[in-house]
This record gives structure tokens, sequence and C-alpha cells, in this order.
């Protein structure tokens, strides 16, 4: 799975404003405070902002008073939540939903494995929330999966011929 800068900001962005809505009662979070925080370039912050209000994430008014504000409760905002408003499905073949995919011959069961990966990207994604990592308050399983050495190793690509 690949996380583009886009998702990235993205995320980070929803963590700056649910964090200054818990420190600050509410109160709005002013872009360039989101950008100098985060290290996000202003314009680039405009476009995520832009796709996080389009999809419900965050509102926004203008003015000295205004600012952004997420839409709902950050636990009721996933990971998964934020990459669909960026990026649209969390996996995909070749621009198609797996299920939507079909192989014959020697590759018959290919979707089966494109289907699980789904499944497993899910298993994460759709049960991490924007308030748990903002206060760094991760599930067990995160905790589970993090600690096994393995995940920490870079695999390079097999050169066996």
């Amino acid at each position: 799975m690949h996380i583009t800068a886009k998702i990235d900001y993205a995320v980070r962005t929803l963590l700056e404003i649910a964090r200054a809505a818990h420190a600050a009662d509410g109160a709005a979070l002013k872009s360039d405070v989101i950008a100098a925080e985060q290290g996000i370039p202003p314009k680039v912050l405009e476009s995520v902002v832009g796709d996080l209000r389009r999809a419900n994430l965050v509102v926004s008014r203008r003015g000295p008073d205004g600012g952004y504000w997420l839409a709902r409760p950050a636990s009721q905002i996933t990971v998964a939540d934020v990459i669909r408003a960026i990026e649209g499905p969390l996996a995909s073949v070749r621009g198609q939903r797996p299920e939507d995919v079909t192989y014959g011959g020697a590759a018959e069961s290919l979707q089966r494995v494109w289907i699980a990966l789904r499944v497993n990207i899910r298993a994460v994604l759709e049960n991490v929330t924007i308030e748990e990592i903002a206060h760094a308050r991760l599930p067990g399983f995160v905790d589970t999966l993090t600690e096994d050495a393995g995940a920490w190793a870079r695999r390079e690509p097999s050169t066996r011929k």
C-alpha cells in the first residue's frame, strides 16, 4: 500500500484540529497554525482541507474567528475515512475494486489474494481513530503488530533467478 503525501498531510491536519479542539474546548484552528505545526505547504494544505470538507470530515468558517473544526468527534473518524476522502478506495486493482476483477488460467485465484489484502488493510485502518492517534492511545493490536521485529525490517526486491 502506498501512502501518498496528500494522505499523510490529511491525517496530520485532522490530528492537529483534534488536538486543538481538545485543548481549547472547541476553538477553531487556523490554517497557518496547521501548516506551521506540521510543515505542510499552505497551498497543499488548502487543497487537502478542501477534500476533507467535501468528505464532511471538517467544517470551516472564514473571518477573524474562523478556522477549521472536525465535522464529527475525532473518535468517529478513522484513518480509513481519511484515505477514502483523499484517494478513494483502500485497495484497487488497475483502478477497479478487487471484487470486480476476474482472471483466468494460472491467475484465477489471484482475486482472492487482493480481497484478503483489502481485508487486512481494513482491519487496521478502520479500527484506528484520529482521537486515538492524537492522544497516543493506539489500540492494543497496533502495539502487537509493531512489536514484531519483522514489522520494522525493510524488505528489498528478490534478486533470485
